[in-house]
């Protein structure tokens, strides 16, 4: 951060917050944790929770994007360190994050393979979005992707080879193909066992993400899949912080809060929570003591996360979209949008254990985070991926509900409200935005078939559901 680190007048940064930064920042912890995806929702999260566990000094993270390197030059100009904003309905609070020691692009294989193979590095984090793992709704290999199967190619290629990067060219450009090259570069250092933690909203995404590795491990050799079997934990996660691109305004209010010029700073809400279930073979930072929860199941968890929160996003991003609005806190005060996510919540009640999970006061607590104003979450970004997500947070609990009788009437708004937007032909990115174009480019009611069989094709199989599909997505004008 440029500047003299002096607070402004009102700042909640004290001068005595501010040199104790100066003071951690003086003694970087050393890397013990890796993490791939570096966005605003791991410096909101993750970040921020290894930042104020009672041992952070000794827990650094060595940080690597995933498509893009922007976030990573921002972070090194910095040293690692941005402003953390947690955005209240009436006030802001700002600190500043210093777990971050080491921000680098992700094409930076080199580096990202010396952090790997370093004993010293117990943890694998990961947020690289649902549709950013390239895996099939099982957790395999996704058949179709090309940058998948050609780093498949590479690291096979490469395993036979002394030296991993010995091959010009090509290197591993998707989150697995760069982690399962790395873990071919632990195995042969000796590195040690390690622990997996992926953070993404996917189910049992410990496991998920298991069967992928191994999977694109196996078809490279045998060895390098019982190292993992032997030696790599996974861990499953349910991560909850809303947390919005950061805009320009945003920046002059971290300015504006510690006198810094930052050209990293995060905003997030004040609310976080993080569930995680599964074993850490080489140690872990005490994570507890910043508010995590260790549960021996975190399905339960999971779930509520999914659907009452993802879920309820994607249905206020397509639904809210259809009748002209831009953001979660604008579709909250249409009286429409709120009676249809009642209407959704109580669906998804119904397949969750309410008692366990004390879903009424989860409930009154989501209302209050999605109708803070100071939040802006633009439906537009929510409503990006619309596949892997809708397959996720809306699809299973269409499918509970059908199973018990019901006709899921409320859930099917939500996909049905996406299938009217990009039959309308609005500009939703999707990783399988090749799938969708030719999906839509059929007649419209084959169409839609070929759109819903790519969420879920069980739900083709459903006349009442498909004609249902149809009618909302036939339906002209805000809804």
């Amino acid at each position: 951060m440029s500047g003299a680190p002096r607070p402004r007048p009102g700042s909640t940064l004290t001068r005595a917050a501010l040199a104790a930064v100066d003071s951690a920042r003086a003694q970087a912890p050393p890397v013990r944790i890796v993490h791939i995806g570096l966005g605003v929702f791991h410096r909101a999260h993750q970040a921020c929770y290894t930042d104020r566990a009672a041992d952070a000094p000794q827990w650094g993270i060595a940080a690597f994007t995933g498509r893009r390197p922007q976030a990573a030059l921002e972070l090194a100009r910095q040293d690692g360190l941005y402003t953390l904003i947690e955005r209240g309905g009436d006030h802001d609070e700002a600190a500043v994050v210093s777990s971050i020691v080491a921000a680098l692009d992700g094409g930076e294989l080199a580096r990202l393979l010396e952090f790997l193979s370093s004993p010293a590095t117990a943890i694998v984090t990961t947020t690289v979005t649902e549709a950013g793992y390239r895996l099939d709704p099982t957790g395999q290999p996704n058949a179709g992707d090309p940058v998948l199967a050609a780093d498949m190619r590479y690291i096979a290629a490469a395993a036979a080879r002394a030296d991993l990067l010995g091959q010009a060219g090509g290197e591993p450009g998707s989150a697995l193909g760069r982690l399962v090259l790395g873990l071919e570069a632990r195995r042969r250092a000796g590195g040690g066992p390690i622990a997996i933690v992926p953070c993404d909203n996917i189910p049992s995404n410990g496991a998920f993400i298991a069967a992928g590795l191994v999977a694109i491990a196996s078809r490279i050799g045998a060895e390098l899949a019982g190292w993992i079997d032997a030696n790599v934990s996974f861990v499953s996660t349910s991560v909850d912080r809303i947390t919005p691109k950061t805009t320009p305004a945003d920046l002059r209010s971290a300015t504006a809060l510690t006198g810094w010029q930052d050209r990293a700073a995060v905003v997030t809400e004040p609310f976080k929570d993080w569930v995680l279930s599964g074993e850490f073979p080489a140690g872990r930072p005490a994570w507890e003591s910043a508010g995590a929860r260790f549960v021996s199941d975190v399905e339960p968890f999971e779930r509520r996360k999914l659907w009452l929160l993802n879920g309820a996003h994607s249905l206020l991003a397509y639904a809210g979209l259809r009748r002209g609005h831009e953001t979660v806190a604008q579709a909250m005060a249409d009286p429409r949008c709120l009676e249809r996510l009642q209407d959704f919540w109580d669906e998804a009640e119904r397949q969750l254990p309410a008692e366990q999970l004390n879903l009424r006061a989860y409930r009154a607590a989501l209302l209050e985070r999605f109708e803070n104003p100071r939040i802006e979450y633009p439906l537009r970004q929510i409503a990006t991926d619309g596949v892997a997500k809708l397959r996720v947070r809306i699809a299973p609990v269409v499918l509970a509900e059908r199973s018990q009788g019901r006709d899921g009437a409320a859930s099917l708004v939500a996909l049905g409200s996406w299938l009217a937007l990009i039959l309308g032909g609005a500009d939703l990115p999707d990783t399988e935005a090749a799938a969708i174009a030719a999906a839509s480019s059929k007649p419209r009611r084959a169409a839609i078939d070929a759109l819903v069989s790519l969420v879920d094709p069980r739900l083709v199989e459903e006349r009442s559901v498909m004609a249902a599909l149809v009618r909302i997505a036939a339906q002209a004008g805000p809804q």
